[in-house]
């Protein structure tokens, strides 16, 4: 779970602002469920957290400030070609570094990971246990300006005779100590908690784009039958009118892959299975094209029906193409909930309400708050979607708003900065500017004013 994240110099993010997740004590035990508790603290982490603002006000930028935080802790970039950060271009102070801290819960602990950047190497790097108020180092890497870089393990970390080995080479400039571990040591080499860091940056932390979904859909669907009934069901109680899910799977020859893919793509695929076992291609009719290793390539192409039921009670099916835009969302964002009921996980989610009428966003939120309570399991959402602002639903301390300032520099703040009643109506108010980080209309009124003259 993430309990914190700060950035700084990136995109609209001038000064450094931070989203914390650490729940407000001013609220006592409100949403009491919602609450996880911080292992070694008296302190909690809140379970979701949800962020307003109008058009242009830097919360997608967030979300791609948390991409490319985790970008930095997996990716070993090629040498001499940068770090490909986005600083923020209205300021006067280009050459200054852009930085990123993240802290986040996993397996009951709290590590925070972070570093300081330009535009062509890792200035300053750290990753580090939180034990209460205590940051107890793993490790800590610098960048001279001769290109030398030094890496610093921790004096209580137990690393094996190759980590010691990599720290002292230290790895390039503008790739992270955290990716360089990852590309050139094996699991056991690591120890228990490099591989945790790792693991949960490539397993447990989902960054669901607006036009994505946090999965290939349909393997999952073919694959797993639990995950297509729940899906199906899920559809049919949110009045979507599908009735379930059926989905086609077939293996296809290497020649009729390419024969529907330009060759490029079909390479890059193939060129994907060297780290991972699978690659999945989505084509614009909503079929997906999915290549598994095993001994040999397997190629298979997947489509997805909607069955409807008429009112002679006759079941038409319907290719998923055919079907609504806010059916299609709602349906990429199951494998969300689906994982959620299940398995510990982080999932970001970049415009939620994207296609999806306010009812299922809502509907959405609270599946997720009550169904699925068990530890460590979080989501984070942008949205415009005011319906949310319900005291009902989440608590103070999980609304946050995001707005930009004079000087076009985004800025993030809690409802808690905020003197609030607990019967006050929460989205009322925002609609009416209280809070700010909506947009302003006036000069549309006038810009109306002057054409009708």
């Amino acid at each position: 779970m993430i309990a914190s994240f700060s950035v700084s110099n990136f995109r609209s993010f001038q000064g450094e602002q931070t989203l914390s997740l650490v729940a407000s004590k001013r609220l006592g035990t409100a949403h009491e469920d919602h609450l996880v508790a911080i292992p070694g603290v008296d302190e909690s982490i809140l379970k979701t957290a949800v962020l307003y603002g109008a058009n242009g006000a830097g919360k997608s930028n967030l979300f791609r400030a948390l991409a490319y935080t985790r970008s930095v802790a997996l990716r070993a970039r090629k040498k001499n070609t940068g770090t490909k950060r986005q600083r923020f271009r209205l300021g006067d102070a280009p050459a200054e570094a852009s930085t990123f801290d993240l802290q986040f819960v996993v397996e009951e602990k709290v590590y925070r990971f972070g570093c300081e950047l330009d535009d062509d190497r890792i200035l300053k790097e750290w990753l580090a246990e939180v034990k209460g108020e205590k940051l107890v180092s793993i490790y800590e890497r610098i960048s001279q300006a001769d290109g030398e870089v030094i890496v610093e393990l921790g004096t209580g970390f137990r690393a094996s005779p190759k980590l010691k080995a990599l720290a002292t080479v230290g790895g390039a400039q503008n790739v992270s100590f955290l990716a360089t571990i990852r590309a050139n040591l094996k699991a056991e080499d690591c120890g228990p908690e490099l591989q945790a860091v790792t693991r949960w940056f490539e397993r447990a932390l989902h960054l669901v784009k607006p036009d994505e979904g946090p999965g290939a859909l349909g393997p999952m669907l073919a694959d797993d039958a639990d995950f297509a009934t729940f899906a199906g069901d899920f559809l049919r109680h949110a009045s979507t009118g599908v009735e379930h899910l059926h989905v086609d799977k077939k293996e296809i020859t290497e020649e009729q892959l390419r024969s529907i893919l330009p060759d490029e793509l079909v390479n890059h695929a193939l060129k994907e299975l060297e780290e991972n076992q699978s690659s999945c291609i989505k084509l614009p009719d909503h079929s997906e094209l999915l290549i598994e290793r095993s001994k040999e390539d397997h190629f298979y192409q997947i489509s997805i029906h909607a069955a409807h039921q008429r009112g002679d009670g006759k079941v038409i099916s319907f290719n998923l193409s055919e079907e609504s835009d806010g059916t299609r969302r709602l349906l990429d964002l199951m494998p969300a909930l689906h994982r959620l009921q299940k398995q510990d996980a982080v999932f970001v989610i970049d415009e939620i309400d994207r296609s999806m009428h306010p009812m299922l966003v809502w509907k959405f939120m609270e599946f997720f708050l009550r169904g699925c309570n068990q530890r460590s399991r979080q989501v984070i959402v942008t949205t415009h979607e005011s319906n949310l602002l319900d005291l009902d639903l989440l608590r103070r301390d999980e609304i946050w708003f995001v707005e930009k300032d004079q000087h076009g520099a985004t800025t993030l703040y809690p409802l808690t900065d905020f003197k609030v009643r607990q019967d006050l109506e929460i989205r009322k108010h925002y609609l009416q500017g209280r809070f700010g980080a909506v947009p302003f209309l006036g000069d549309l009124d006038r810009l109306v004013e002057a054409g009708s003259k």
